[in-house]
């Protein structure tokens, strides 16, 4: 039966079992480098630093969001890696999870992809699909211009998703 959790596997740890993929996580990202943006998040968060520290989802040290992750709970009582080998595959819980911010948009893509070609792959895939095409800086889904150079869009899955992400920042700061 798999674990999921504490793993030791650098890609596996940084590979969320709903298909999101850590590196291009905010938190993360200011976690690894950048510790005022990691003061700026848990400010946001109403969090201390460090409860908003994250190491990635399988990791021992993750943010308050991440340790009370269902879906994490639910792969390893069902001895799976990630979701999508579950057979309820995509279930409730999931959709609604998938649906609420965007950067959780490629979930069934990378579920698929995950199932097609190994978490590892999956991973070198993603890891060019948020990297600036200018000077290969990882971003998030929410850093518009590149976080190092400026270039926009900041990476590929920004330029796919650019409305969807600007109307979550534009309700998110009516909020």
């Amino acid at each position: 039966m798999s674990n999921n959790q504490h793993v030791k596997d650098p890609i596996k740890m940084t590979s969320a079992v709903c298909g999101l993929f850590c590196p291009s996580c905010s938190v993360y990202i200011a976690t690894k480098e950048d510790p005022e943006r990691l003061k700026r998040l848990a400010k946001i968060l109403n969090q201390t630093i460090e409860e908003t520290h994250c190491e990635g989802c399988r990791s021992e040290h993750r943010t308050v969001y991440c340790k009370n992750c269902t879906m994490i709970e639910c792969a390893r009582r069902k001895g799976i890696e990630f979701c999508g080998e579950c057979e309820e595959f995509p279930c409730e819980e999931i959709k609604t999870f998938q649906s609420l911010m965007p950067h959780r948009l490629d979930l069934w893509q990378s579920q698929k992809r995950i199932k097609d070609v190994g978490y590892e792959q999956w991973s070198r895939e993603m890891g060019e699909h948020y990297s600036c095409p200018e000077c290969r800086t990882l971003n998030s889904a929410y850093d518009m211009v590149c976080r190092k150079c400026g270039n926009t869009p900041s990476c590929s899955y920004v330029e796919m998703n650019k409305e969807a992400i600007l109307n979550h920042i534009t309700k998110a700061k009516k909020s």
